[in-house]
């Protein structure tokens, strides 16, 4: 047995061996990271794959990642690479190059899950990587050398977008829905760091967000009477790291959120957001503006590129839907730069081209793709403009040469939902998406044919295997027949509606014939699949009955057999000899089972599976035959496809073509020659085709004789129905309507034909029904038909119960009738007459159910309601010792309530208690030290001690209230425990001050609920007399028959607050619900009294007492004005007929009524003097109780004034002990940041060493290299010693000549925005290659000089090409040097920040201290003042302001006023005596002063005429008599010299301009002659240059030395003179300024006189 297993296994390897597969082409759609990896191809990641496509020639290249899916994907189309990553446990990024594909580098970060982004730079071999959860890093990598330059992270932090800026790689920007970042990145030689700076972004409006410090303190908000004003994180108590950035969420204004940024070429950002609005964003002070939109003055409408892609929807609704589209405003999603401006994009699915000028743009539309855009992107020549939708639709445009739009990718709605083969299988195959949409391709490469979109959701689709058609199942039910016998036009000729639910499965047999499909309520339904029989549907399936007049088909036809098996299968497929192959989850593994004839279809017996091997696959799964059963795959959620030997079940091949993150393998398909397989993915959206590459011989020619067996079989069916299929009308919406509009026309019809007869309820019912048969399910339409079929057959039968019907309902309703007519008590209820006894048992049974079911809720609310009964019950009245109510006058409007109070609990009395006690102890400990400290003073008279202790006394009741603060010791409160205000400085003692306050309210309260509570029982006292002699009054009333009411005081809710508690059967509204059982008590009880009312009102001996005595036994006094005397017989008679004895009676009936009348009257003026009486008697003490409730009113409004007092300094204090604490907090969290600053001061400034002690080694190393390279020049001639000297010179003018530096022409990248970009470390490279170049072109031995030596000339290249490596080595080192410099004054800078950060702490920190300080010493303290006694402004407020107020004692004023009296008076009087003596001094003074300016002026006038200098003019003056005529004669004289001299000028300025223009001809000579001999200089200058060749040649090289050493000793000898004569004039000019001392010393000086 081992052996044969062993023979099996390797059986299986060699096939193993032989069979592989190879994957022929990719088909796939993508919504992200589409891209130029040249300037012609572009490519994205689609499943496993990564697809090349030329947008050119459309072909398709792919790459496999090996892991399984493509993660994130990056492309550079500079360097026309890609990176991906693979999405595993630790994954990998890999980077191949294009075309050849050919993996470049791998890099293995530290990220555990997954990377979310990828970006290369755009010059440089940078690449930026971020990771997903957990760690959220953000890395910079050297691809080329898999080098890690630089990681940070930042937990929590996710990134949608990533971008290197174009014109300098050490920045990048990192945004996500909520904020925007600008990394840089800092070199220090090879070190890389990253420092992040976030954009404050606007609000949602668009309007700037103001930064506010919320942690420092504002100096400049000051509350003098509330304290220091601290920050809100202090106030809420927090100390650590968050009360750095806590803010309030009521102060927390939501920005904008980025959708897409931009970099510019001046390193500026550009930035759409999700608001609509537009933003430019400066790199370096990252301050974000809005950009708004300005029209052009002369803008037109401008011509827009469009291009159309909808469905087949109808003019109307594109209009609408386009106007919808462009009346929402747009948000930007993608952004394109570009040298003439900015493409940009968004949901409104049109490209914009923005012309941006300071913070306006204008803004015109380029072409318009109905589409959500995502993404754009320029080729690498940024000639072709990439445009990608949300849909994964790929287009392409030339922005310079204003083409059409071109569509690159038709990308489809959703994901395929599966894949097949079109008959005969090698040349087209059919695709069909989630979304509705069937896709043709080219077998052989993939190539796309044709598209046809459904509109309706597809769950399942196949080809037939006898025509060109494809069935499609949808989600509504219906199954779409396709005609491809032209694959670039597919159409729909046929559908078919089977059922309301989706369609699940499609299989046709293996001849095409029948079509098997499954629905979702478990029909299962076979179709005829050849078109010339319309694709009819033959019947369903069921588990049970058979009802062949319903479509359901017979037992004889299906014959059925029902297997239990061992294991519950997922899958299972079937071979023809009974085998069947099963899948199942719980394990994995796959079954083989080979099963037996049974003899009946329900015969249950277990079947045991003969082989099971495990899938090694991830559950669910499913298996799939190849079309000649010798192959078996098997597919599962983790993507690999397994092939295996249907035989033996061993693994043939295996193919990862989808992954576990898209969800595994959607569907499988075999072509009929098994050369070719379909794979689709369900979330990934690939179509895989594959191939075999090897195959056995024996394998490949059993597989081709099926294939060509079934087409030698199907061939004529397929010719024959392929005809039908092509001559069948293409199915559309209009032959359905048409349809519908037919029927709609027949039944109209009919109801034409029959108007009178009577529609009852089911004939409507059907005629309704026929209106929409179109619209009814293949089921329903058999069951119509089933039932127009019975109701034809059983028509009379119907007839008759019609009839019988009617009669029944005549007879009924005359019995309804009747009921109406007799009496209630006889009448019937309606239900009565309901003949349907189930109908009216299945109402009740809903009605007690509804009637439980309301009574269930009534229930439950009244439960809630008895809970919060409840709640309240406890807290506001169990919990109460004293329950509050409240006394009301009887006749005023006055109400006081008590105060309602809890029982103190047990740990306020021990607090209270340990204060009392702590309050004892410090009294004691008060005393015992004054007793030792204070000195004893001399004995004092009796008489006088005595006046000051009741001065003393006098003084401390009217102060102490004052200094106290509160009235509370004249209402029950003990002041004398509490503490001086002015000595609550610690949190003790606040505290302990507190609990003594809330102990003196307590007391307060405590003694005004005692005089409430006798207040109380007064008027309980008082009611009660009331009613007593109200008794009185109301029998005084009734007997006095008046008609008054007599006031009955009682008391109110408010003043018995309990009645709340309990509730009166009198409050109660509605009927009380008795059940029956206390129904039946009632009503015997009613019985009862009843029947004794009865039995007394027959009583003899009752009715002979009123009618004898009126009820009553004895006559009372108050019955007296109810006696009325009878009047006699006889008075009927007239008076004449009355006898003497007659007469004689009625004089004594009037004698008696007359007594009778006299006694009333008395006895009724008793009764109203009573009554009065009583009365006055109420009223008076009632108003005597309602003085008392006044004055008891007066009390609590005293009280109330107390407690309120007592509360204020309690509020103080508890405010005080708070701001306490939020000083304590705010000094921790300062001291907290302080730390963490100081830990930053370490770091930087260890940095700032190590980087300092970096650059000054590498200043060595520069030094070094720099001297090295110095000295390599220096060393020239030393090394070439032993050369001719006339060589030598020639050769050191070749050592220092360099080759010129190319300059890159970039006539292609004349629309690259980016062109100007700084050196990289590629150009650096390609900079020094080009020169190495230029070198060896120069070391060619053509540019040798004649008459060197080889040698000599390969060791002179040698070392020029060792003194350009050094400086080529040593500008590489300066540059690393400025560099290295610029980081260590970026550190510098980081650190001095760090110190005036620290230093603002502590700041901060002393100023928090001295305010804490301040706090402390300043205490809140409340005083009783008296109407007069402040003396404050208070002009424009009511409340005066205290802030600066002193508190004085009054008998100090009134002393400084006497004083201030007194003292005025006194200035008085000295002033009125310095007035008396100030006026003599004044006019001494102004005589003074007069006498002495009398003074000046006699001396300025001597010396006036001692210094006055008697001219030559003025002795003329003084000598001749007529000077003015002289003055005359001497003007005369002058205006003649004056016009002589200007003739003479006239004439000497003609003399110039003849001068001038003789020069100016010279000057036109000579520039002639000059412009000639120019000519001969050249000539000359040209023979001289070959004299020189000649005497080069000659070697006339010494007489040219000697020569030049006269020249040079003649130099030097006048360079001595002259040196000689500066030194002499050196010498002159310091004898001269010594000469000029020297007569300076002699010159005469004058000086005035004073006097």
């Amino acid at each position: 047995m081992e052996s044969n297993e062993e023979n099996g296994e390797d059986n299986g390897r060699r096939l193993a061996r032989k069979a592989e597969l190879e994957m022929r082409w990719v088909q796939g759609f993508t919504n992200r990271n589409v891209g130029f990896v040249n300037n012609k191809t572009i490519c994205y990641p689609c499943g496993n794959y990564i697809l090349f496509v030329d947008i050119e020639t459309k072909k398709k290249t792919v790459l496999k990642c090996k892991n399984g899916h493509v993660g994130a994907f990056a492309v550079n189309g500079n360097s026309q690479v890609v990176a991906f990553s693979d999405q595993k446990l630790n994954p990998i990024i890999y980077i191949y190059t294009f075309p050849g594909l050919v993996k470049q580098s791998e890099i293995k970060g530290e990220a555990q899950l997954d990377y979310s982004l990828l970006a290369f730079s755009y010059m440089g071999p940078y690449l930026a990587t971020y990771s997903s959860i957990p760690e959220f890093a953000l890395s910079i990598w050297d691809w080329q050398e898999s080098i890690l330059l630089c990681s940070k992270s930042q937990p929590g932090v996710k990134v949608t977008s990533m971008s290197f800026n174009p014109m300098n790689w050490h920045q990048l920007c990192l945004s996500n829905e909520n904020s925007l970042t600008v990394w840089n990145i800092e070199r220090n030689d090879q070190e890389h760091h990253l420092k992040s700076k976030p954009v404050r972004l606007p609000a949602e409006d668009g309007s700037p967000m103001c930064k506010q410090d919320v942690f420092f303190s504002h100096p400049d908000i000051q509350d003098l009477y509330y304290g220091p004003v601290l920050p809100i994180s202090a106030i809420a108590g927090l100390a650590g790291d968050e009360a750095e950035t806590f803010r309030p969420k009521d102060d927390i204004q939501p920005s904008v959120h980025p959708t897409v940024h931009c970099w510019t070429a001046t390193s500026d950002l550009y930035m759409g957001c999700e608001e609509g609005h537009f933003l430019a964003i400066n790199a370096e002070t990252l301050k974000a503006s809005l950009l708004y939109y300005k029209p052009a003055q002369d803008a037109t409408e401008p011509r827009r590129t469009k291009f159309r892609s909808f469905p087949l929807l109808c003019d109307d609704s594109l209009k609408k839907e386009e106007d919808k589209r462009r009346a929402q405003k747009p948000v930007l999603l993608a952004m394109a730069y570009h040298k003439d401006g900015l493409y940009a994009a968004g949901s409104d699915g049109i490209v914009r081209f923005y012309q941006i000028k300071g913070t306006h743009y204008q803004m015109d539309d380029s072409f318009d793709v109905s589409e959500p855009i995502t993404s754009l992107d320029f080729s690498p020549d940024y000639n072709t403009l990439l445009v990608e939708t949300d849909k994964g639709s790929v287009y392409v445009y030339q922005p310079s040469q204003n083409e059409e739009v071109i569509k690159v990718l038709d990308a489809c709605n959703d994901h395929f939902l599966s894949a097949d083969f079109l008959t005969p299988g090698n040349k087209y195959c059919v695709s069909v998406a989630i979304s509705g949409e069937v896709h043709v391709w080219l077998l052989e490469d993939g190539t796309f044919i044709s598209k046809l979109c459904l509109n309706t959701q597809a769950t399942a689709m196949v080809c037939c295997p006898s025509s060109y058609s494809v069935a499609v199942g949808t989600k509504v039910g219906h199954i779409y027949f396709i005609d491809v016998t032209k694959a670039e036009m597919p159409r729909v000729v046929h559908r078919v509606f089977l059922s309301d639910l989706p369609v699940h499965h499609l299989q046709y047999d293996q001849s095409g014939q029948y079509l098997i499909t499954g629905a979702a309520e478990g029909h299962i339904f076979i179709l005829d699949a050849r078109p010339s029989k319309l694709f009819q549907v033959l019947g369903y399936l069921d588990n049970d009955e058979c009802i062949d007049e319903r479509g359901m088909l017979k037992n004889r036809v299906i014959q059925k057999h029902q297997y239990e098996l061992d294991y519950p299968l997922s899958s299972a497929v079937r071979q023809k000899d009974d085998t069947v192959y099963g899948y199942c989850n719980h394990a994995p593994f796959i079954c083989k089972y080979h099963l037996a004839k049974k003899k009946t279809w329900k015969d249950v017996s277990v079947t045991l599976s003969e082989k099971k091997i495990p899938s090694n696959q991830f559950a669910p799964g499913f298996l799939h035959l190849s079309p000649n059963s010798q192959l078996l795959t098997s597919v599962a959620k983790d993507g690999v496809l397994f092939i295996h030997d249907a035989v033996t079940l061993e693994t043939v091949a295996q193919e990862h073509c989808h992954s576990y993150q898209g969800q595994g393998i959607g569907s499988l398909s075999f072509s009929l020659d098994g050369q070719f397989i379909l794979v689709n993915g369900v979330d990934d959206g690939t179509l895989v085709c594959l191939k075999w590459n090897r195959t056995g011989g024996d394998e490949m020619k059993e597989a081709t004789d099926y294939w060509r067996r079934i087409l030698a079989v199907l061939n004529n069916s397929i010719y024959n129905e392929n005809n039908v299929l092509k001559s069948m009308a293409e199915w559309n919406i209009a032959t359905e309507s048409l349809l519908e509009s037919s029927l709609e026309k027949e039944s109209q019809e009919v109801l034409q034909k029959k108007p009178s007869v009577e529609v009852t309820d089911e004939d409507s019912y059907h005629n309704l029904n026929i209106l929409s048969t179109d619209e009814m399910t293949w089921l329903n339409q058999k069951v119509q038909k089933a039932i127009k079929e019975e109701i034809k057959k059983f028509a009379d039968k119907r007839k008759e119960l019609k009839k019988g019907i009617k009669k029944l309902r005549k007879t009924i309703q005359e019995m309804m009738y009747e009921n109406e007519q007799v009496p209630d008590i006889e009448r019937l209820d309606q239900q009565e007459f309901n003949l349907d006894i189930e109908e009216q048992e299945r109402l009740q049974a809903e009605s007690e159910q509804e009637v439980a079911r309301v009574r269930k809720e009534i229930e439950m609310e009244n439960l809630a309601k008895c809970y919060l009964r409840d709640i309240i019950k406890k807290e506001c009245w169990d919990s109460m010792s004293i329950k509050g109510h409240a006394i009301k006058c009887f006749h005023a409007a006055y109400k006081v309530t008590n105060y309602p109070m809890k029982e103190r609990s047990k740990e306020e009395l021990e607090a209270l208690e340990r204060v009392l006690q702590l309050k004892k102890i410090e009294s004691a400990d008060l005393k015992i030290r004054k007793e030792i400290v204070e000195f004893q003073s001399q004995a004092i008279p009796p008489k006088e001690e005595g006046e000051k202790v009741e001065e003393e006394a006098v003084t401390d009741e009217s102060t102490s209230n004052s200094l106290i603060g509160s009235l509370s010791a004249q209402f029950g409160g003990d002041t004398s425990i509490l503490y001086h205000q002015m000595d609550l400085h610690t949190r003790e003692e606040k505290i302990n001050q507190i609990i003594l306050l809330q102990d003196i309210i307590y007391k307060v309260k405590t003694a005004f609920n005692k005089e409430f509570d006798t207040v109380a029982r007064q008027k309980e006292q008082e009611i009660a007399r009331v009613k007593e002699r109200n008794l009185r009054i109301q029998e005084i009333v009734e007997q006095l028959e008046l008609q008054e009411e007599v006031w009955e005081p009682a008391l109110t809710d408010d003043e018995i607050p309990e009645r709340a508690l309990t509730v009166e059967d009198s409050e109660i509204k509605v009927e009380k619900y008795l059940t029956p059982q206390q129904r039946a008590k009632a009503e015997m009880m009613a019985k009862i009294e009843m029947e004794r009312r009865l039995a007394a009102l027959n009583s003899a001996r009752q009715r002979a007492l009123y009618d004898m005595m009126g009820g009553v036994l004895e006559i009372k006094k108050e019955d007296i004005l109810k006696i009325e005397i009878p009047p006699p017989p006889f008075v009927s008679k007239p008076d004449t007929l009355w006898n003497e004895e007659e007469k004689k009676v009625f004089k004594e009936y009037e004698k008696k009524v007359k007594e009778l009348n006299e006694e009333r009257e008395k006895y009724r003026k008793t009764l109203e003097t009573e009554l009065k009486k009583l009365q006055t008697s109420i009223q008076e003490t009632t108003q005597t109780f309602d003085d008392t409730v006044s004055k008891l009113f007066e009390r609590k409004v005293k009280s109330e004034m107390v407690i309120y007092q007592e509360e204020l300094k309690i509020n103080n204090l508890l405010y005080s002990l708070l701001l306490d604490e939020e000083l304590s907090t705010r000094e921790a969290g300062l001291n907290h940041f302080l730390d963490k600053k100081r830990k930053e001061k370490l770091s930087t400034a260890e940095a700032v060493q190590v980087a300092r002690a970096q650059v000054d080694a590498y200043r060595e190393t520069y030094d070094n290299l720099a001297a090295e390279d110095k000295i390599l020049e220096r060393g020239f001639k030393k090394e070439f010693s032993d050369v001719p000297a006339h060589h030598i010179e020639h050769l050191f003018k070749l050592y220092k000549r360099r080759p010129r530096a190319q300059k890159i022409k970039m006539h292609l990248d004349t629309a690259n925005p980016y062109g100007d970009r700084p050196g990289s470390a590629r150009a650096y490279k390609e900079a020094l290659a080009h020169l190495m170049k230029a070198i060896d072109e120069m070391d060619g031995p053509e540019n040798m000089p004649e008459g060197l030596e080889l040698p000599v000339w390969e060791r002179f290249c040698l070392a020029r090409r060792t003194k350009v490596e050094s400086e080529q080595l040593v500008k590489r080192k300066a540059l690393a040097l400025a560099e290295m410099q610029a980081f260590l004054q970026t550190r510098m800078d980081d650190d001095e920040k760090i110190r005036m950060d620290t230093e603002k702490i502590l700041n901060e920190l002393n100023t928090l201290r001295e305010e804490k300080m301040r706090f402390q010493l300043d205490l809140t303290v409340q005083f009783l003042l008296k109407q007069g006694q402040v003396e404050l402004e208070s002009a424009a407020e009511l409340i005066p302001d205290y802030t600066d107020a002193i508190l004085l004692h009054k008998s100090v004023i009134e002393e400084l006023n006497c004083t201030i009296r007194a003292q005025g008076e006194k200035k008085i009087a000295s002033m009125v005596e310095s007035k008396d003596f100030s006026k003599g001094i004044f006019q001494l003074e102004w005589e003074h002063k007069k006498m002495k300016m009398l003074m000046e002026d006699l001396n300025q006038r001597a010396r006036d005429i001692q210094n006055l200098h008697v001219s030559r003019d003025r002795q003329l003056f003084l000598r001749i008599l007529n000077y003015d005529s002289r003055i005359t004669h001497q003007v005369s004289v002058m205006e003649q010299t004056f016009g002589v001299m200007d003739k003479l000028h006239k004439k000497k300025v003609k003399n110039c301009q003849k001068v001038f223009k003789d020069l100016e001809k010279r000057i036109s000579l000579k520039e002639q002659a000059n412009y000639k001999l120019s000519q001969e200089l050249q000539e000359m200058l040209v023979s001289v240059s070959e004299r020189r060749h000649i005497f080069e040649a000659a070697d006339t090289r010494l007489v040219s030395e000697k020569a030049a050493k006269e020249h040079y000793q003649n130099i030097v000898q006048r360079r001595q003179l002259v040196d000689l004569a500066k030194e002499q004039a050196q010498e002159i000019s310091v004898l001269q300024a010594e000469v000029e001392r020297l007569r300076m010393r002699t010159f005469p000086a004058l000086f005035e006189m004073e006097y």
